[in-house]
């Protein structure tokens, strides 16, 4: 009913803007097929007729002529009428997509909407699911042929076999209704018996009422239907008086849709008390409100009495829907390409703005939204939308799916239902007990102990929730505790003599540093990102490297004030904190070169690793490029052992506080961490790889801050006694 509102609409848009058609007035004839072919053949030949003559090729009346014909959804009958009306040039715009090969028609006389992105629509859902073994019904003729064609063809290159492909017989109202139900019947049994549960429907309103005649109680084999654009279950006596409860769960391709400006505001004003001529308003009042006016003519088995004054809003969504469907969406759209046409035949916008094209075929460039239909206790019927297709051009396609908001049938989990047994071969399964080779299982999913199902794998990564994620949290918060009490404890000295010592300013760059490695382990932590997964390497690699390149300064500095000492040195110049600076920006500047140019050429991504583990998907960040991942933890493993060869060389000089002996122990931990790093790195998988890591930081780090920093704490807060000037050499002040 909502599309026959739709073209109630357009006459007050268009006749009412004067940049549309002036000094023309656009109106509409609705002729009503019932579902059967010669109706609509008659319909057809009658527009060729003089009025209400059935004179066909003679018509030489009337001053109202018909500029278009906008074709119904049903396939078959909308090509035989394209191929009586363009023999008249009469242009028939039709709002459904169908299959139609070239041999069918010139599309220019029959634009209509696109049906190839559906079917890879399809193809990538099924994909995306896992699901390579379905089912397929559709009606028996020339069309439906074409889309089993196209739909095995297309399917098999992806791995996805059918376990039955079943086509109703070409039958209509005029036929025995028994015959109907037998047949129908009879594949209804073929497809609740079958070990799919997936359930392709190509076909239109005739098969929809066939499965519904079929349909029986509710069993545990329930099915996941997927249904092209073509099918449509918009009408009041399916909603009331029929058993809707099979499609419930089910997943449909519908032709993208909007809402229009005005569109509600419309129905809502539409009533028999101020449109008592319109006769077609008055049956649907009746149908839609189950009651009966006064002076109606016919026998109506419904006991209320119209007063024309009921509120359309307050119908149920199933009954009728105040929002703009598919199917109503694109008869608007075609009632505005039949009125732009002579303007911009291949690219108009109509009133609410959106772009619409032609192709060189003469379909619709347009996209389709994927609903999801739940079926309610009430016998409500709701259509969500899930995902969306769409594509700018034939070869390329959008695909987008919002998996968590997908309501699934009662019984069904997602998981092949094979009850075949399968030789012995790791994550493959059997579809006959008598198959010489198994089908794998597809990436997703791995078989079970008897090989006869694919479950799907959990996926997995380090998780604020797990005991491992924990530790590691509870690890870093107390170390980064710890570096900034160390820092604070700095500050509140900082005019004493240790605090002093070989550079302060060094003191408390190493020291934000190791705070900002303790905390760069969070993003290690949680599901990985494209943010995460871009900062997690570069970062930690650039704070060590500054953290190291501070190291190697104070220790630079020790030995040459030693060397300074002796007399007539013209090292002495070269003490002091421009030196310091220049190692620290230097080695810091080279390090960021490098992640500069990791991040430019192969930057790291988030990677889902199907088949490292058996049961598992790993989800994980990918380093885009090995090379430059070690080249960046070479340069800082570089940086350490130059630190720890200059530290170890000036281990034993001379003082009260030999800072130089503490640099050498905290390189030696450095070292040995990451040289222990790269085996147990390269031997672990999933979120354990990620663990390594994260204590590799930790005992880098952690050897840093106890090696250097705890001595002049310890002095600071438990021996400040020693904390005085006469007790450190005078060269240790700067």
């Amino acid at each position: 009913m909502c599309k026959i509102w739709s073209i109630f609409l357009f006459p007050s848009e268009i006749n009412g803007n004067p940049h549309l058609l002036p000094n023309i007035t656009l109106g509409f004839h609705i002729y009503n097929s019932n579902f059967i072919r010669s109706w609509t053949y008659r319909g057809t030949l009658g527009l060729l007729s003089t009025k209400d003559k059935f004179i066909p090729n003679y018509k030489c009346d009337g001053q109202n002529n018909e500029v278009a014909i906008i074709g119904g959804p049903y396939t078959k009958i909308s090509l035989d009428m394209a191929n009586i009306l363009c023999n008249y040039k009469f242009q028939q715009v039709r709002y459904a997509p169908f299959f139609s090969p070239a041999i069918y028609m010139n599309l220019r006389c029959h634009p209509s909407l696109p049906n190839m992105l559906q079917y890879k629509g399809i193809l990538q859902l099924l994909l995306y699911f896992g699901w390579t073994w379905v089912g397929m019904i559709s009606l028996q003729y020339d069309v439906g042929d074409g889309f089993i064609a196209i739909m095995v063809s297309m399917f098999a290159q992806r791995g996805i076999c059918f376990d039955f492909i079943k086509s109703y017989p070409k039958k209509t109202y005029t036929h025995e209704f028994s015959e109907m139900l037998e047949d129908g019947n009879e594949i209804y049994d073929i497809v609740m018996a079958s070990i799919a549960s997936v359930v392709i429907v190509q076909g239109e309103f005739m098969l929809t009422m066939r499965l519904l005649f079929s349909y029986q109680v509710p069993s545990n084999n329930e099915k996941i239907w997927i249904m092209i654009a073509q099918m449509d279950f918009t009408s009041t006596s399916i909603q009331r008086n029929w058993p809707l409860h099979f499609i419930h769960g089910a997943m449909s391709i519908v032709v993208h849709s909007s809402d229009l400006v005005g569109f509600q505001d419309f129905v809502k004003e539409r009533n028999l008390a101020t449109n008592q001529e319109d006769g077609f308003l008055k049956h649907f009042w009746e149908d839609a409100f189950q009651c009966v006016f006064p002076n109606s003519i016919g026998e109506k088995n419904f006991d209320g009495v119209c007063t024309g004054e009921e509120k359309i809003e307050t119908l149920p969504s199933s009954i009728f829907d105040m929002q703009m469907n598919s199917h109503s969406y694109a008869i608007y759209n075609s009632v505005y390409a039949v009125v732009h046409a002579l303007s911009a035949l291949y690219s108009f916008k109509r009133k609410h703005k959106a772009p619409v094209s032609f192709d060189e075929s003469g379909q619709l460039v347009s996209g389709f939204d994927i609903i999801n239909w739940i079926t309610l206790p009430n016998q409500s019927l709701l259509r969500v939308k899930v995902g969306s297709l769409d594509a700018h051009t034939s070869e390329a396609m959008k695909f987008t799916i919002q998996e968590n908001c997908i309501v699934w049938p009662t019984s069904f989990n997602q998981k092949y239902n094979f009850a075949f047994s399968c030789n012995n071969i790791n994550n493959v399964l059997c579809t006959f007990s008598d198959a010489d080779d198994c089908v794998p299982c597809p990436g997703d999913q791995y078989a079970n102990f008897h090989q006869n199902a694919c479950i799907v794998k959990e996926i997995t990564f380090l998780s604020y929730q797990e005991p491992l994620g924990i530790t590691s949290l509870v690890f870093a918060f107390s170390f980064a505790l710890m570096t900034v009490y160390l820092i604070a404890i700095f500050i509140k000295h900082n005019d004493t003599p240790i605090v002093k010592a070989n550079n302060q300013s060094l003191s408390y760059v190493l020291l934000t540093s190791l705070l900002f490695s303790f905390l760069s382990t969070f993003l290690f932590i949680g599901q990985p990102t494209v943010l995460t997964c871009l900062l997690r390497q570069v970062a930690f690699t650039f704070i060590f490297s500054v953290a190291i390149s501070c190291v190697l300064a104070k220790t630079v500095i020790v030995v040459l004030a030693f060397m300074a000492t002796k007399p007539g040195s013209g090292i002495r110049k070269w003490v002091g904190n421009r030196l310091a600076t220049s190692i620290v920006f230097s080695c810091s500047f080279l390090q960021a070169s490098l992640c500069a140019i990791w991040l430019a050429t192969s930057a790291p991504f988030p990677h889902f690793d199907m088949y490292s583990l058996h049961e598992e998907i790993i989800l994980e960040c990918n380093e885009g490029s090995t090379y430059m991942f070690y080249c960046v933890l070479g340069f800082m493993n570089i940086l350490a052992l130059v630190s720890f060869m200059v530290a170890y060389l000036a281990r034993n000089l001379p003082d009260t506080f030999n800072e130089a002996k503490f640099i050498t122990f905290s390189m030696l931990i450095f070292c040995s961490v990451w040289l222990s790093f790269f085996p147990a790195y390269l031997s672990t998988k999933g979120k354990y790889t990620v663990a390594v890591e994260i204590f590799s930081i930790f005992g880098s780090s952690a050897g840093l801050l106890a090696c250097i920093f705890l001595p002049k704490g310890y002095i600071l807060l438990l021996r400040p006694e020693l904390n005085k000037r006469e007790q450190l050499p005078q060269l240790f002040l700067f």
